[in-house]
């Protein structure tokens, strides 16, 4: 499969999960071993102090964590188990969540992922880092059609 073909599929996939269109996820870079996700923050996505909910910082790590992985194992995986530090409060105009892969086996990947919050004209702060194993899976008949 050719980088364009990967990120097309990628894409797609990503589309296909109804939670991802409803926080409003789009991959922006996928290729093999990286991986790049971006949220735009928006009201909705915010706690009560006004900061980025720790669980779309922790979605964005997952699904970062699960693509990277996929990128070197194949679409057929699963995150298995991760870990996420939360460094300091989001606030800006878009999350963004870079996955990379820090060693391959046949049937897992353990990767990593920095997720950072950036407002026009300011510096990235990175905001959470995680650090987890995706495993790859064999689909059943109904999940392959």
């Amino acid at each position: 499969m050719t980088t364009d073909e990967q990120f097309e599929t990628g894409r797609k996939t990503l589309k296909a999960q109804p939670f991802s269109q409803l926080i409003g996820a789009e991959l922006t870079a996928f290729d093999y071993g990286h991986v790049t996700l971006v949220i735009p923050i928006r009201d909705a996505l915010l706690q009560q102090n006004g900061f980025v909910h720790g669980g779309v910082l922790s979605y964005a790590a997952d699904n970062a964590l699960t693509f990277v992985g996929g990128s070197v194992l194949g679409p057929n995986v699963l995150t298995s188990e991760y870990k996420i530090n939360y460094l300091k409060p989001s606030i800006g105009d878009r999350l963004i969540a870079r996955g990379s892969v820090l060693h391959v086996g046949k049937r897992q990947a353990v990767c990593r992922c920095d997720v950072y919050a950036i407002s026009e004209g300011k510096a990235e702060t990175l905001c959470a880092a995680a650090q987890g194993t995706i495993v790859t899976f064999e689909p059943t008949s109904s999940q392959r059609s």
